[in-house]
């Protein structure tokens, strides 16, 4: 397998990963109530937007041809980094 196969996969399962974590929040923000529950979901929605920049970052990615992945590869990092952060602030706020 070569670089640019071992990033999609990568990138996909956390990806894949974070999509599940984004449910689990959705699930306590469903539980909560009134400003509490408004706020959540507002954060939810913000999450779900960049999780389809990240998801369009790595279409970008599989699309571009082995020479000039690596130039497409940045911008990916970026939004993943991105989600990854928000992710996790959104997670320890729901606790």
């Amino acid at each position: 397998m070569g670089k640019k196969e071992a990033y999609e996969k990568k990138m996909q399962a956390e990806l894949n990963e974070w999509s599940a974590e984004i449910d689990k929040l959705k699930a306590k923000a469903d539980a909560a109530e009134g400003d509490a529950q408004l706020e959540y979901h507002k954060q939810i929605d913000e999450l779900r937007s960049m999780q389809d920049a990240a998801g369009k970052k790595l279409e970008e990615v599989k699309a571009a041809s082995d020479e000039a992945w690596e130039d497409v590869k940045a911008g990916a990092d970026s939004a993943w980094e991105s989600l990854s952060s928000s992710v996790k602030s959104a997670t320890s706020r729901f606790s």
